[in-house]
């Protein structure tokens, strides 16, 4: 028998972390939070879990990316909105910090557009500092699999950014005159 208890204390900062660095909204990431312990729980009933430091990270990162992606459609159907108001305001130039949140955003929105398997390899390599071989551990993956996931990530992102990088870190040729 787990002692529940016992593994939300050890373990819910990792997850806590994970969701939040994903999401950076304290509701949306307490319901994922959530969601990442009960998923956990139905599974440990199915399966004896290895690693519950490493099946947590994995949940809570999916978990993260599905309210990214629930948050996403919600914006596309409130954009047309979300113009009209733009377009009626006169607010002044952003300043350092506002260009960086707005970036965080576009990738938010970007890896949440992205196929899941990817988004996750990508989260758990660059943004939780894993391993290739961690990864492939967590996800039941090869490590060259991982690799070509990751690979495809960062070009799926590369692309759905590429509007949004201030002009002075483009190429010349990617500038538009």
């Amino acid at each position: 028998m787990v002692d529940w208890s016992q593994i939300v204390q050890q373990h819910g900062p990792l997850v806590w972390t994970t969701v939040y660095r994903l999401l950076r909204h304290d509701a949306d990431a307490a319901d994922c939070f959530q969601r990442t312990f009960l998923s956990a729980l139905v599974l440990s009933r199915t399966q004896t879990v290895r690693s519950w430091p490493g099946l947590l990270q994995r949940l809570g990162t999916a978990r993260a990316l599905e309210s990214l992606r629930q948050r996403l459609r919600q914006a596309q159907r409130l954009r047309p909105l979300f113009a009209e108001v733009a377009a009626s305001s006169n607010t002044p130039e952003p300043d350092q910090a506002a260009a960086v949140s707005e970036l965080s955003d576009h990738l938010r929105e970007a890896l949440a557009q992205l196929d899941a398997r990817q988004a996750q390899v990508f989260c758990l390599i660059c943004l939780d500092g894993q391993s290739y071989a961690e990864t492939a551990d967590q996800l039941g993956l090869t490590v060259s699999h991982v690799g070509v996931l990751l690979n495809r990530a960062r070009l799926g992102l590369r692309q759905r950014l590429r509007g949004h990088e201030p002009a002075d870190a483009r190429r010349p040729e990617e500038v538009e005159p």
